[in-house]
């Protein structure tokens, strides 16, 4: 483990060019958050063309963004000579609308004192963890009235929505020939999908992130071929999606509830190139039986991963940065993209989620950031995990 503290731009430019297997980072969204100088603005096209130049071959890119402001990250990765592959969307229940209250923007304009007519009450977060509630109410401001008959006309009106997912960018530095010869040159150029399979029986997956396995583990059963009996059976999980979510009730609802799918031998045969085989993701010959579905159970939680916004346990006491990613994430993102023993660079480091996650996969890192505050907080989070 490398933590570098200063300005990344720099720090790539003298790194040994083909050298990283992945990169995973969480850099400025340039929405000038709380204030702070280094979300000023979106990194540009310069810090990608340094990446990439560290980069292998085949190298894949993971950057998350502000759903404002990703399209310009996406144009500037692109610019830079990466291949956009994909965008992930990690959708969650927990955020806050930002919002502009019209009516009383109106009020204050125009110096009218507005009458309190009640409070607000909410549920105080759980001190352990703050995607949960102790159901403790706690008052936290005043229900005014429009002063004003301006203000009554805008009363209930805004400027914002309610976040609820952010965009993360999949890019792929150009191969080095065919994927297959990228791949035994460079050992990278893929994506690790059975290491990241979403759990068939809609459990959460194990405090490590990995996807709860609870199919037969072999693919394929004997006497598959010539349709002479045999059978396939689905793989242990699903296909890893472009969608993640954090598993609140809020989203969930967002997502029909089905039954279990269908995972026996229904005794029908295969018909070759014009059949379908998606459920299965196999190449079998004409005229086979095969088992069809996913082996769950049902409901929305057993088609896409999912893992709750970091919490304050998973933060650290004294971790002041303000746009902490849950651990969880972070290590499912490095599984999903990084060969074993694969070094792992985070230009955009921060308080070292990323790092604490490729430490806890088994990968190698470099972790760059340029606040001296942040990289202390990263050496103590990655040394104690």
């Amino acid at each position: 483990m490398s933590i570098i503290c200063g300005d990344c731009l720099d720090v790539m430019r003298g790194m040994e060019p083909n050298s990283v297997d992945a990169i995973v980072t969480d850099p400025p969204y340039g929405l000038k958050f709380m204030g702070k100088d280094w979300d000023h603005g979106i990194p540009g096209v310069p810090f990608w063309e340094a990446a990439l130049r560290v980069a292998k071959p085949g190298c894949h890119l993971l950057a998350f963004g502000g759903t404002r402001t990703f399209h310009r990250l996406t144009c500037a990765i692109e610019d830079a000579g990466w291949e956009i592959r994909d965008c992930i969307m990690y959708v969650y229940g927990s955020g806050f609308p930002k919002s502009l209250d019209v009516s009383k923007a109106i009020d204050k304009a125009a110096g009218a004192e507005r009458e309190v007519v009640g409070k607000y009450a909410s549920f105080r977060p759980n001190e352990h963890d703050d995607t949960k509630y102790n159901g403790n109410l706690h008052t936290n401001g005043n229900i005014t009235a429009p002063a004003t008959p301006d203000a009554q006309t805008w009363q209930g009106w805004g400027t914002a929505l309610k976040p609820a997912w952010e965009p993360i960018v999949l890019a792929r530095k150009p191969l080095d020939g065919t994927v297959a010869a990228n791949v035994q040159k460079w050992g990278t150029g893929a994506i690790n999908i059975d290491a990241s399979r979403i759990p068939t029986n809609g459990d959460k997956p194990t405090g490590s992130g990995r996807p709860v396995r609870d199919a037969d583990p072999k693919a394929i059963q004997p006497g598959r071929s010539g349709g002479n009996g045999g059978n396939v059976t689905p793989p242990s999980g699903r296909w890893p999606a472009n969608l993640i979510h954090d598993g609140s009730g809020e989203v969930l609802e967002l997502f029909p509830v089905t039954g279990a799918s269908k995972a026996t031998n229904r005794g029908l045969r295969h018909s070759g190139r014009h059949g379908g085989l998606a459920d299965i993701g196999s190449n079998i010959k004409e005229g086979t039986d095969t088992v069809r579905g996913h082996n769950d159970n049902g409901g929305s939680a057993a088609r896409f991963f999912y893992c709750a916004k970091a919490s304050k346990k998973d933060r650290g006491e004294d971790n002041k940065h303000p746009t902490v990613k849950p651990t969880d994430l972070m290590r499912y993102l490095c599984r999903l993209v990084t060969p074993p023993n694969g070094l792992i660079l985070d230009p955009f480091m921060g308080s070292g989620t990323t790092g604490m996650a490729a430490k806890a996969e088994g990968f190698r890192f470099i972790g760059i950031e340029k606040e001296q505050e942040y990289c202390e907080i990263a050496e103590r989070r990655i040394s104690a995990q």
